[in-house]
């Protein structure tokens, strides 16, 4: 080798700063070729810290996508930073282009070392296979693959909508990469369940295909209390009962001004009394008992467990306190009164609640309510489904305990659909209750086969023994809820339609670098992750970044499946006043005249 030239080469890193760097490049004095270019040598001191045909080092570009895509900072936020704790100008848009390029070169690297993850998986007696889309208002739709027992996400893609021809190829492309699962976690799409069955049918061995027990509870709870429930929020809506309830209060605390904490007071003093009957008092006092009364139905949220809707009835809640409180203002109307506005307060509130006193339209939508509410949490209490784990929930237990309580969840849903089918009324006025039973049977002889199933039997090679599969995709849907938390932490936005149609499917690779296990894996640790980047592009150097960024993109086979579902690109590009002016001029274009037929 020769040395060919000598140049400068201008660098920015974390480790030096800004620099210039004089490189001695080597040729072959023979003049050997290979691939069609000379044989050349570089300086492999920088080829460790600054990426080909660039300036900015490995770990700059490393630093700026941990900061943006684990610690989700602006790019504002990471500008300050770099230049404020290591003296390193940059603009925004090259603190974008930084984030993209990470990326690229993440994926790049979760897949060159995917035969060390697809071993450290085999070696636990494989990998659960958790699989879930999310978005945003139905833009940026985003599936993941994700193993369950570890914790890693194996693959992320951005797909148009969810359908069975669009997730299908992605399911297959991580088992051929990480080897197949032990098992398939899903939720009750459609979408879903039929991609879930094309790749186990597909698979060499058969493995269970579960149900979360979670969605199967809320799935039921949903077609059980929805129609009624919305019966009820619009009854309310239309005798505009909250707002005059507010009105009330409102007007209450006004007339009380500057005596309200007194009153507050008084109203205390007022609840610990033990009189019988119970008295309004006098004055202000008066006012504001009655003001607690109309705050206390407004309060309905506070009877609920904050896990949503089917598993909080925040109008049936409402309904009942809105019923118990025109009953304790009638009582109280009942004992004499020498205070006039108490007297007329308290009978605007029950003029207010008076209409729920009424078969219909309250009473009946409410008790078909209370009935099927009633139905729905036995079928909650047989899964045992905890939607926000309680202070008293067993926490801890080892394989075998967690397989005698599934045992014991299986059976009380049995027993259940037993006396489902024993209490069905057969014929006679019960049809709502008939109905409402016949909905939780449909349900059970649905999606009852792969409810369970969550037993898995290790290999020898793995300890033997048995681990179970989760019950629910919360996991799952805890890593998608820390991603959207993250981004609205960014981007100070609640609705994240926009985030999600511009965040890179890549991005949930780099939720992984916050596992240690994966991490090890990865580059051994975050401080390597520089030199791991600088490997990849060992062998490539001699491809400038752009065409190397080309090939990382996305091949032909993941092409995006035509849904009704425009992605941004098609969505840019028929939006176009080019497009309207064509469509519109081979509109105008007349059609050539048949010729008129001859003898």
């Amino acid at each position: 080798m020769g040395v060919q030239k000598t140049m400068p080469r201008h660098g920015v890193t974390l480790e030096h700063g800004s620099f210039t760097a004089r490189e001695t490049v080597h040729s072959c004095t023979a003049g050997c070729r290979q691939d069609g270019a000379p044989v050349t040598r570089r300086s492999a001191a920088l080829a460790l810290r600054l990426p080909p045909k660039t300036t900015i080092g490995y770990d700059v570009m490393v630093f700026a996508g941990i900061a943006r895509f684990v610690d989700y900072r602006q790019r504002e936020e990471i500008r300050a930073r770099l230049e404020r704790d290591h003296g390193i100008a940059l603009s925004s848009g090259e603190i974008s282009e930084l984030n993209r390029r990470f990326l690229v070169y993440l994926e790049a690297l979760h897949q060159d070392r995917a035969g060390a993850l697809r071993e450290a998986l085999a070696k636990e007696g494989g990998w659960p296979l958790h699989i879930d889309a999310t978005g945003e208002d139905g833009q940026g739709t985003l599936l993941v693959a994700y193993a369950g027992w570890r914790g890693w996400a194996l693959g992320a893609w951005k797909i148009p909508t969810e359908r069975a021809d669009a997730i299908l190829p992605k399911l297959r492309a991580v088992a051929a990469r990480f080897g197949a699962p032990c098992a398939v976690m899903r939720d009750l799409g459609k979408a879903v369940i039929e991609a879930a069955r094309d790749f186990v049918g597909g698979l060499e061995r058969p493995i269970p295909i579960l149900a979360c027990h979670l969605h199967f509870v809320k799935d039921i709870g949903k077609d059980l209390l929805c129609a009624s429930h919305d019966d009820l929020r619009g009854l309310f809506r239309r005798f505009k009962v909250l707002p005059r309830l507010r009105a009330l209060a409102r007007d209450l605390g006004r007339g009380l001004g500057t005596d309200i904490d007194e009153a507050r007071r008084e109203v205390a003093d007022w609840l610990q009394r033990a009189e019988e009957p119970w008295l309004v008092p006098k004055g202000t006092a008066g006012l504001a008992v009655v003001r607690a009364l109309s705050q206390w139905v407004l309060d309905y949220p506070n009877d609920g467990t904050d896990a949503g809707f089917p598993f909080d009835r925040p109008y049936l809640d409402l309904y009942r306190r809105c019923h118990r409180a025109c009953r304790a203002a009638e009582s109280l109307l009942r004992n004499p009164h020498t205070d006039l506005r108490t007297q007329q307060a308290l009978k605007r509130l029950r003029r207010h609640l008076e209409p729920l006193r009424s078969e219909l339209p309250f009473q009946a939508p409410a008790r078909i309510l209370e009935t099927r509410a009633r139905l729905f949490d036995e079928i909650r209490d047989a899964v045992r489904i905890q939607v926000k784990p309680s202070s008293n929930q067993r926490t801890g237990l080892d394989a075998p305990q967690q397989a005698v309580e599934l045992r014991d969840v299986k059976k009380a849903v049995e027993d259940l659909q037993t006396s489902l089918q024993e209490r069905r009324p057969e014929r006679g006025p019960a049809q709502d209750t008939r109905q409402a039973i016949d909905l939780v049977l449909r349900h059970l002889d649905r999606h009852g086969p792969s409810l369970w199933g969550h037993v898995i039997a290790l290999p020898p090679a793995a300890g033997g023994g048995i681990r179970l599969v989760e019950r629910t995709n919360n996991r799952l849907e805890s890593f998608f809820h820390a991603i959207k938390h993250g981004e609205r932490r960014r981007s100070g936005r609640k609705v994240l339609s926009q985030d999600f149609q511009q965040l890179p499917a890549a991005a949930v690779l780099a939720r992984n670098l916050t596992k240690p296990d994966y991490v090890t894996i990865l580059c051994g640790a975050l401080d390597n992750l520089p030199r791991a980047f600088a490997q990849l592009d060992a062998l490539t150097r001699s491809m400038p970044l752009p065409a190397r960024l080309r090939a990382a993109a996305p091949t032909g086979d993941d092409a995006e499946i035509v849904s009704s579902s425009l992605p941004r690109p098609d969505r840019n590009l028929v939006r176009t006043a080019a497009m309207q002016e064509r469509v519109l001029a081979e509109a105008r274009r007349r059609a050539p005249r048949r010729a008129a037929h001859s003898n």
